[in-house]
């Protein structure tokens, strides 16, 4: 399987844990607690297998920043939360040093 599925499905599955997590109440709802785990074990798990061809500092900044804009977007249309625009400019930066990494970096294979 291409490197990069599995770390689209790692970002995919975090951001799903991520808003159970939020419906989960502290771990107080079972069903989204449970989802949350599964999402986040899944997450890992895909993690794992990229970090087997990627360098890690690679894989962390682009799981981690793509993780941050798409849950904020998931916020937005889910949970009604609402970003300013400071927020929207952060996460702008975001998109613009994944793409960066994509595209310019000699780190990871094209």
């Amino acid at each position: 399987m291409n490197i990069y599925l599995y770390l689209t499905a790692a970002i995919v599955l975090e951001v799903i844990a991520t808003s159970f997590l939020k419906a989960s109440e502290g771990f107080t709802n079972l069903w989204p607690s449970l989802a949350t785990a599964a999402g986040y074990a899944g997450s890992f798990y895909c993690l794992s297998l990229t970090l087997k061809v990627l360098p890690v500092g690679i894989v962390y900044a682009l799981w981690s920043g793509a993780g941050i804009v798409l849950t904020a977007i998931v916020a937005w249309i889910v949970f009604k939360q609402r970003l300013d625009a400071a927020a929207i400019g952060g996460m702008a930066m975001i998109i613009a040093g994944v793409i960066v990494i994509n595209v310019f970096s000699k780190s990871t294979p094209h």
